[in-house]
């Protein structure tokens, strides 16, 4: 299973103490998704060595507007193993699951968002995977963790009508914020989910990360376009 996170400068740990903590906690990769304009400077391989967790490079990608989006997943697509889009917003949620480029549709209930089930249908026709966030039950109180609970419950009913698919994540901004799977087994089953759904939007995050490098490795001669027999190296 793999977590999501926000490391140094996006948050407040770096990247290999995510890691380490990651480590503890059973988890058998990190995916770094930090905003495209706080990207940070790692080695993942050389963290993954040191600490035996498989680092993943993502970006979470904030626009305005659809029209800014989209020229923000064309320049960032090319250098993400992983990319998110930060949606809430009818109209970015609707762009999110329209874009099959787009890997995760982050935080799509945040500021009162709304999800439906032409949102779910859509994300579900075009691959694109609706991100199941705990930060707000696990770190909110009062009306906001209340609020939070009702939105997500509201999320879930709709994703496992439609079958479609999702990521499970406490979305840290530091290694004091990471949760081990049992305790998000735990949020997610006083919202509705069985262990199994949560254990299954955990392990999404690196069937991601493997389908995105095969797609990004040399057997690949475009996007999409997997090198044929008959193709060869000039």
């Amino acid at each position: 299973m793999y977590e999501s996170v926000h490391a140094v400068p996006d948050g407040d740990s770096t990247v290999a103490r995510f890691a380490a903590t990651a480590a503890e906690y059973g988890f058998d990769g990190i995916v770094v998704r930090n905003h495209g304009d706080s990207r940070g400077e790692f080695d993942a391989e050389k963290v993954s060595d040191e600490y035996d967790v498989d680092v993943v490079d993502g970006l979470e990608i904030r626009a305005d507007n659809p029209s800014q989006a989209s020229g923000h997943v064309g320049n960032f697509r090319p250098k993400s193993t992983i990319l998110l889009f930060h949606g809430g917003t009818s109209k970015l949620n609707r762009f999110a699951v329209e874009e099959e480029r787009i890997d995760v549709l982050a935080h799509p209930m945040e500021n009162r968002g709304d999800f439906n089930h032409v949102l779910a249908k859509a994300a579900k026709e075009h691959g694109v995977r609706v991100e199941f966030n705990f930060s707000r039950v696990l770190r909110a109180d009062g009306g906001r963790r209340v609020q939070a609970i009702k939105d997500l419950r509201k999320l879930r009913e709709i994703v496992t009508k439609y079958d479609t698919p999702f990521v499970v994540s406490a979305d840290a901004h530091s290694h004091l914020q990471l949760r081990a799977p049992r305790e998000l087994v735990a949020v997610g089953e006083t919202i509705g989910f069985s262990a199994e759904q949560v254990e299954t939007g955990l392990r999404e995050w690196k069937k991601l990360a493997e389908r995105n490098r095969t797609i990004r490795s040399d057997d690949f001669i475009a996007p999409g376009v997997k090198r044929g027999r008959y193709e060869e190296d000039d």
